[in-house]
């Protein structure tokens, strides 16, 4: 059906040639039923004539009516499949039977047969789209398709449901120009479901013709084509150059009208001349040249009859998103904007919006970085996402979700969902028979809650939900109850502040040697810098959104690396290990020969390529050619040592033309160094050639499609440097081998990469967790797991002859989606090494051998066989247990046993990510210490954004966590449990009232066999939440069994003494102090850490403790450095009650005349695996010199 004005005037042919659909039709010709063909083909834009695709018949000559647009399949996994049969799953009969015709577009209102891409359809089966068919780093775009049924046979109770279609908008376009109408419609039903099809649609079309030359030429006359003006007796000269000077050959000049018109192209010197243009200081040429952002100059203004102009390029950048849309919550009726950001070269100059896949009308949103939505509807909700373009490319952002609830709808769900704590051992709950209450937590996450009246890309308020209310419970334990609050109620209030924090350590791969004293730039700007033991710590800016740092050894010793490392947007510490490769030695060429070099660093193996530089390829940075010796430092990442993996640059990832991030993987990747060998001056080569050995690529799908790529260090993204193809005659006579070649140039750029885009993906999911007991309320987050993606050798076997890529994630609440490349073919086509840790700990895997636990990996059979797990000391106990490898089975579509992970198909990423713990997935675990941490007020340490505003939580600020130590000795023959049993003691809300316990095993002196020490956490003194007054926490040492306090640090005692009021010690089997308010060190046994992140503060200050110093760090137990308390202990007879047992049978104590107000009859509690009990925790007496013994008063 051919388009037609809003009048009802068809277009003519000419606008047809705008309005190409992939038509496919039933017709009757001379009576006869004529067979239908399928069509299938590759279209290239440009290249295509009107017959290549039916034209669609008039009404007039096939009579029926179109169904409205359909879209019920996305262009992930193996293609975009809008069949038929699933449409009439669906919508039922709002689709004919037997359709006579059927249309078929993108949602960018592109044409199918205007694409280039490789498509199939049938009315009588529908439309489809496979991306392996299409070409390399492609998918297949987003389809939406109609069909024209018989006349009467659409259902017409359509009448009732939707209004009648608006009159075509006017057309976007100026005269004589393409563009693009819309028209409207509104939904009638009350029922929501009943309004799932398009409220908007659009077509192309062309404005009226124009009219006679309205151009006005105050200098020269109006050419012919009445869009410039034209001076006959004028010649423009121009010189253009490349980066450092070199002339810029075949260059095209362009003069700027309505469309580009070609002029001239740049000789070999980069000269050109143009006669005929006006010196008008208005006509604007454009000269562009691939890989190169396009330089726009306009024209002088002069009245002589000649003018020079010299322009220098600067290489293209593809679009790079600096700003995402982020996520928002509204009220129905109320506005938000969603923003977007990208820089590059040139600077991308159009923006897309697009909601849940499809294109918002850019008539009505524009193209701009900011989408203002006002008098949101519920309809309105979904997923956002903008598209940057310019001439280098395009960029899609990162998804947000905008969520819009009507006006009296809670914002949040009030009811708390379920969150297990663990009790201690003789803590055992008849009611749940199990050791674990549910204490309740409220989901963190956006909600609607009040805004000011500015519409603003970021909120001035961000909100999430949150508990609100509290309920005081207690435990019932053994002889003892356990007081905790419980969450009662969940609200929309405002965001937790917190800081997100990247740490590392930055050393060789090879040896482990640290890089000292290097920088770490985000950018241009140096943000951190390593110390001696080369470690850094990084505050991550707000809005950054990918964070890509460069670390620059001063000492020439390490290859410059840039890592793209992932961190928790929402707060708290990641610990990265940076592997860096050793810079090779340099060796001496000369420039006006030449000269070969081998890439390849494996012993008694051919170099993977060769890397050829003709003679006289070098020059300065000025441009001029460089004759002399030349200083060359080459350095090969081969990726058949499986070793070096981890010393990657950035993530492997490249943009393709559509936008989208895609995955490399990397044939090998080098870092080159040419310079002067006089002054040192860094050098450029041109005209270089890379010869690569086409034996080395073993999967020969790889060859065809075979990049150079250079790393932009900027953005950590890989762009395109040129194609491979096969060389036309042998190097050497005798050379046996078949070689690919590459040209490329060595400019700003140093680090290149041998890469071939791989679309066969999948994601593997993994959970971390505190133990053995792979309990779902006690994983871990911020764990960094990684994932090193092994190529098979031949036969798909699952030993592998090499790595092809390296990615790592963060855990989050609920695990992480690991991506890795996978074959649904062969299971044993790709095989992935994966491992994990935390702060720089390595977790263990669970074991695979010698018993083979299908129910502790996490994964049913039979799956688990067909994958293969193998944890790494599965053939020899001896090797370190913290990895598994697996074959990267894809899972069966089909397949109800693989439906449920622990793979997921590249399309199913929100299945991954929301899969409950119950489905199949792999683990890592922490080899937990003997130790216990249990806090009055419930917070998860990896998650800030859990904790909550009350005068009891044991952290008292989000983004300032104090960590307090105290280092005890124990003289005896046994290791024993030791607790800190911590309360209020001077701040009227708290007094008396229990903040939480500590308890920790010691650790046996390495040197002295009946000497042991623990490093014991307490909560520190200081301000509570409100920050009003200072609370000194009253806190109690309990050593386990019979032990007796020998001593305390002589300097601990005196400040405590000098700093009132001091608690009463008259049991000699315990020790109880208010917390000193200064951060003491190691001369007084303690040690105070103040950080960002809670795990980090306890990791350092617990460092300090083993080491005995205020400074150092140590995983050894130094016993007799550092102390502030010394116990000897006995170890108990075999049957004897011990005190704890004693205590703990008696009925109730009297308290002392001097204890403090507010006691809480509290018990000891402790560990399953830990003998014995404790005693009952009463308050300390607090006495203060000189002055009469009386109750402390707040």
């Amino acid at each position: 059906m051919l388009p037609t004005e809003p009048g009802g005037k068809m277009v003519g042919t000419k606008a047809w040639l705008f309005f190409f659909f992939l038509v496919l039709e039933i017709t009757s010709v001379l009576g006869r039923q004529m067979m239908l063909s399928q069509s299938v083909r590759r279209v290239r834009p440009g290249k295509r004539t009107l017959g290549n695709f039916a034209k669609p018949a008039s009404p007039l000559e096939t009579p029926g009516e179109w169904t409205t647009w359909f879209n019920v399949d996305h262009p992930g996994g193996q293609g975009d499949f809008e069949r038929l049969d699933a449409i009439h799953f669906y919508y039922g009969d709002r689709v004919c039977a037997r359709p006579l015709r059927l249309e078929a577009r993108t949602t960018d209102w592109i044409p199918a047969g205007s694409t280039g891409q490789v498509v199939h359809g049938s009315p009588r089966e529908g439309f489809w789209c496979l991306n392996r068919e299409q070409r390399p780093g492609q998918n297949c775009s987003n389809y939406t398709v109609r069909f024209l049924c018989p006349p009467g046979s659409l259902r017409r109770d359509t009448d009732r449901i939707w209004s009648s279609w608006s009159p075509w908008s006017k057309c976007s376009a100026a005269c004589g120009h393409t563009g693009v109408q819309t028209r409207t419609r509104t939904c009638l039903a009350e029922t929501v479901s009943l309004c799932s099809e398009a409220t908007e649609e659009g077509r192309l079309c062309m404005d009226q013709a124009c009219t006679a030359c309205d151009l006005v030429c105050h200098m020269g006359q109006v050419n012919a084509d009445c869009d410039a003006c034209m001076c006959q007796d004028f010649v423009l000269h121009g010189t253009v150059s490349l980066p450092g000077g070199a002339p810029a050959s075949g260059a095209t000049v362009y003069l700027m009208t309505k469309t580009l018109k070609p002029l001239t192209r740049t000789d070999s010197s980069g000269r050109f001349r143009v006669p005929g243009l006006c010196p008008d200081g208005k006509s604007i040429l454009k000269i562009t040249k691939t890989k190169f952002a396009p330089i726009k100059l306009t024209m002088p203004r002069t009245s002589l009859k000649s003018a020079t102009v010299n322009a220098e390029f600067m290489r293209a950048e593809t679009p790079y998103i600096v700003k995402n849309p982020e996520t928002k919550a509204r009220r129905a009726g109320q506005s938000a904007a969603l923003c977007c950001k990208a820089t590059g070269r040139p600077s991308p100059d159009e923006y897309f919006w697009y909601h849940n896949n499809t294109l918002l009308d850019p008539s009505l949103y524009k193209h701009d970085g900011k989408l203002l939505l006002k008098n949101l509807q519920r309809d309105q909700s979904g997923e956002y996402f903008c598209k940057a373009q310019s001439d280098a490319g395009a960029v899609k952002s990162q998804v947000a979700q905008l969520i819009v609830i009507a006006p009296d709808e809670a914002p949040c769900n009030p009811t708390p969902e379920s969150y297990l704590i663990r009790l201690p051992h003789d803590c055992f709950q008849n009611a749940t028979n199990s050791f674990y209450y549910d204490v309740g937590r409220c989901p963190v996450k956006t909600c609607a809650g009040q805004q000011d009246n500015g519409i603003r890309c970021r909120d001035a308020v961000e909100n999430c939900c949150g508990i609100s209310k509290t309920e005081e419970r207690e435990i019932q334990c053994s002889g003892y109850t356990l007081p905790t609050k419980v969450a009662k109620e969940c609200n929309c209030q405002r965001c937790t502040e917190t800081r997100s924090i990247v740490r590392g350590r930055v050393s060789a791969a090879d040896n482990g040697e640290p890089m000292r004293f290097g920088h770490v730039y985000m950018g241009n700007n140096r943000v951190s810098m390593t110390g001696y033991k080369g470690t850094f710590t990084l505050h991550i800016p707000q809005d950054t959104e990918r964070l890509v740092l460069t670390f620059v050894d001063r000492l020439q010793k390490f290859v410059n690396t840039t890592k793209v490392l992932p961190f928790n947007k929402k707060g708290s510490a990641v610990f990265h290990e940076i592997k860096m490769l050793r810079r090779k030695e340099p060796i001496t060429l000369e420039a006006t020969e030449t000269n070969i070099i081998p890439l390849g660093e494996v012993d008694g193996e051919d170099p993977v390529a060769e890397l050829e530089i003709p003679s006289k390829s070098f020059y300065k940075q000025n441009g001029e050619p460089y004759t002399g010796k030349v200083k060359a430092s080459v350095t090969f990442l081969d990726p058949r040592n499986i070793s070096t993996a981890t010393a990657t640059q950035s993530d492997l990832n490249f943009i393709n033309d559509d936008g989208d991030t895609f995955p490399l993987r990397t044939y090998g990747m080098f870092s080159v160094d040419f310079r002067d060998e006089a002054t040192s001056e860094s050098l450029n080569a041109g005209k270089v050639k890379v010869h690569l050995d086409s034996t080395q690529v073993k999967m020969p799908e790889h060859v065809s499609t075979m990049k150079l790529w250079s790393l932009n260090p900027d953005t950590g993204l890989w762009e395109e440097e040129g194609d491979f193809k096969f060389e036309s005659q042998r190097r050497h006579k005798r050379e046996e081998r078949t070689f690919l070649v590459g040209n490329m140039e060595i400019r700003e750029r140093r680090l290149f990469n041998l890469d071939v885009p791989e679309s066969r993906r999948c994601f593997i999911k993994v959970r971390a967790y505190r133990s053995e007991r792979f309990l779902p309320s006690e994983q871990i987050q911020g764990v960094v797991v990684s994932v090193i993606n092994l190529e098979p050798r031949t036969g798909f076997s699952s030993n592998p002859r090499a790595w092809g890529r390296f990615d790592s994630v963060i855990t989050g609440p609920n695990g992480a989606c690991l991506p890795a490349f996978c074959d649904d073919q062969s299971p044993d086509a790709y095989s992935a090494y994966v491992l994990a840790s935390l702060a720089g700990e390595e977790l263990e895997a669970v074991a695979s051998s010698p018993k083979f636990n299908p129910n502790a990996i996490g994964v049913p059979q039979p799956y688990l066989n067909k994958l293969k797990y193998r944890r790494t000391d599965h053939e020899d106990p001896r090797v370190k247990k913290t990895a598994f490898q697996i074959s990267m089975a894809k899972p069966r579509p089909n397949s109800a046993e693989e439906s449920n992970g622990p793979i997921y198909a590249f399309e199913n990423l929100r299945a991954c990510e929301e899969a409950p713990p119950s489905a199949a997935h792999f683990r890592f675990y922490r080899i937990e210490g003997d130790r216990y941490d249990y806090n009055t007020v419930p917070f998860n340490e990896d998650d800030p954004m859990s904790w909550t505003e009350d005068y009891l939580a044991w952290w008292p600020k989000p983004m300032e966590f104090r960590a307090c130590y105290i280092k005890v000795k124990i003289v005896g023959p046994v290791e024993v449990n030791v607790r800190s049993r911590n309360m209020g003691g001077t701040h009227r809300q708290t007094v008396g009232k229990l903040y939480g316990i500590r308890d920790v095993k010691s650790t046996r002196d390495r040197d002295q066999p009946n000497v042991s020490s623990a490093c014991l956490e307490f909560k520190c003194s200081g301000m509570l939440y409100d920050q009003d007054r200072v609370d000194r926490t009253l806190v109690k040492i309990i050593p386990q069994g019979s032990c007796h306090r020998a001593s305390v640090n002589s300097m601990l005692h005196e400040y405590l003494v000098n700093h009132l009021p001091l608690a009463v010690n008259n049991d000699t089997s315990e020790y109880t102090m208010l917390a000193p308010l200064d951060p003491l060190g190691h001369n007084y046994g303690i040690y105070t850490v103040t950080d960002q992140d809670p795990r980090v503060a306890k990791e350092i200050a617990l460092g300090r403790c083993f080491d005995g110093t205020s400074d150092g760090s140590s995983r050894i137990m130094k016993s007799n450095v550092g102390v502030a308390l010394t116990f000897n202990c006995i170890e108990r007879q075999v049957g004897r009650q011990s005190a704890f047992q004693y205590l703990q049978s008696i009925p109730g104590q009297t308290p002392a005349p001097s204890t403090i107000r507010g006691r809480v009859p509290f018990r000891g509690q402790q560990r399953a695996r830990r003998g014995g009990q404790r005693r009952p925790g009463g308050m300390a007496s607090l006495r203060f010199r000189g002055v009469a013994q009386q109750p402390l008063n707040n």
